[in-house]
């Protein structure tokens, strides 16, 4: 996949940065609002359980509309859709930053979600048109992208707490826009252009995949308050259940589907994504709740909150570029999955005796760092095995499924928390708030343990070449 045939691009390492810098927001946008909730919670009117709705918007629209953005990119072309995500994520940072109410807050980062959904499979395309035809260079492009990342997540923690402390929260979206701008400005230049290809685009199953997850996420973050067997829960309940099994029905039956079932029958593929489901819905909930912990708990200010979290995300990075890889290539990927799941669990649990006089040295250092090393050790094998297990044809639908797996995860995981904080908090004092945010861990700890025991009875040992090839997949893809 070269880019042309008198030889590569004499512009792709300068289109190279953009690409990364698209996936170091993308992640960075997930990341940044999460010291900024207390401030917005009191400044546009949020209830405490409906802070979760400023993530979950954003992810909601993220993880739901990845897998038309991959089929759009295939067929306007991958530049189109690049600029054209820029673009949306723009304006949704703009309604975000500038909204005054819950609903216009919600609205802009379901706005910003959509861009991030065009942006992400696009600019992978990108990559590939870029850096296909030299597979040296494929290797260090893929490096360079993956590190983005968890670049993205450590930037994301620091700047949140800077912009909060020092400036005001609305800024923790105004940031993407100048970058939004540089972007569609440099993307005719430096992007090579694909000519549009015929096909048909499964609006049907876009529809259908992402209301049946917001309608899921919204039911459980408002079952505590209506009634787990309330009819407008139940109601909601059941809808989510006929909308994905809509979805399910139209993928088998389409000719062109958004998701080609019959690939759930390469072996570990399934395996792998269910991994990955299960880490995201323990990882994204104990993020959300150690915010949360550290400044409406311990009364640490927005700063000072994002600078606590900078040991963790430091170490998973650290974990994820230089160590991960290494041992995936000694012990294989599975005994690196389920160790690091358990290993996370061990980490909620701890976390879970935070005392509500605590401190962060005793109460969330510890806890906290034993976590993100189950995190950085299980996320790589996990990822890719998800990736390398599917044949090169299938290899960017393996890459879409994997990442819809992880937001959708992200999504449910922090709803089901949220409810089950919000059962568990009995009112809004430091002790009645911790009792809430211990059971929210606790609740992450078990999806952890689980994923755990299901990574050790599904996942399967691949033979040694596979498992060479997943330990590249996995370095090149770090924290995609």
């Amino acid at each position: 996949m070269a880019t042309d045939e008198t030889g590569p691009n004499p512009r792709r390492w300068r289109a190279l940065a953009l690409i990364a810098a698209a996936q170091f927001v993308v992640i960075m946008d997930t990341s940044i609002i999460g010291v900024a909730l207390p401030r917005m919670k009191d400044d546009l009117g949020f209830g405490q359980e409906d802070l979760s709705w400023v993530f979950n918007a954003y992810v909601v629209a993220f993880g739901g509309l990845l897998l038309l953005g991959g089929r759009l990119s295939d067929l306007l072309g991958a530049r189109r859709l690049f600029s054209a995500g820029w673009a949306i994520l723009g304006a949704g940072s703009l309604l975000a930053g500038l909204a005054q109410n819950v609903p216009t807050e919600l609205a802009g980062r379901g706005v910003q979600g959509l861009g991030a959904a065009l942006i992400a499979p696009s600019a992978l395309t990108l990559l590939m048109m870029l850096f296909g035809g030299n597979p040296k260079e494929l290797t260090k492009a893929f490096a360079l992208y993956g590190a983005a990342a968890p670049a993205g997540g450590t930037a994301g923690v620091f700047l949140g707490g800077l912009i909060t402390q020092y400036v005001s929260w609305p800024w923790v979206f105004y940031i993407n826009i100048p970058v939004a701008v540089v972007a569609l400005l440099a993307t005719p230049a430096l992007m090579p252009s694909a000519p549009r290809r015929s096909g048909g685009i499964d609006i049907v199953g876009a529809l259908t995949v992402t209301g049946g997850l917001a309608a899921a996420v919204y039911a459980i973050v408002r079952a505590p308050e209506a009634g787990w067997a309330s009819a407008p829960t139940l109601l909601t309940l059941a809808g989510a259940v006929v909308l994905l099994i809509a979805f399910l029905v139209v993928q088998a039956r389409r000719r062109e589907p958004l998701m080609r079932l019959s690939i759930f029958r390469v072996p570990n593929l399934g395996a792998a994504n269910l991994a990955q489901f299960l880490l995201a819905a323990a990882w994204v909930p104990m993020w959300f709740f150690l915010n949360l912990y550290l400044q409406q708990v311990l009364h640490l200010g927005a700063f000072a909150s994002g600078a606590a979290l900078l040991p963790m995300t430091v170490a998973i990075m650290g974990i994820m570029i230089t160590l991960a890889p290494r041992l995936i290539a000694r012990f294989g990927p599975k005994a690196l999955v389920v160790t690091g799941m358990l290993a996370l669990g061990a980490g909620l649990f701890g976390l879970s005796l935070a005392r509500p006089d605590g401190n962060f040295w005793t109460d969330v250092l510890p806890a906290s760092l034993l976590a993100a090393v189950g995190m950085a050790l299980a996320f790589i094998p996990s990822l890719g095995t998800a990736i390398s297990s599917a044949p090169p044809q299938d290899g960017g639908l393996a890459s879409g499924i994997v990442n819809t797996g992880y937001q959708v995860g992200s999504a449910l995981g922090l709803a089901a928390m949220t409810a089950l904080a919000g059962a568990r908090t009995p009112d809004a004092t430091v002790e009645g708030l911790t009792s809430g945010f211990s059971a929210a861990f606790i609740g992450a700890a078990a999806i952890a343990v689980v994923g755990g025991l299901l990574a050790a009875a599904t996942l399967r040992t691949p033979r040694p070449e596979s498992a060479a090839r997943g330990t590249k997949s996995a370095k090149s893809a770090t924290a995609a």
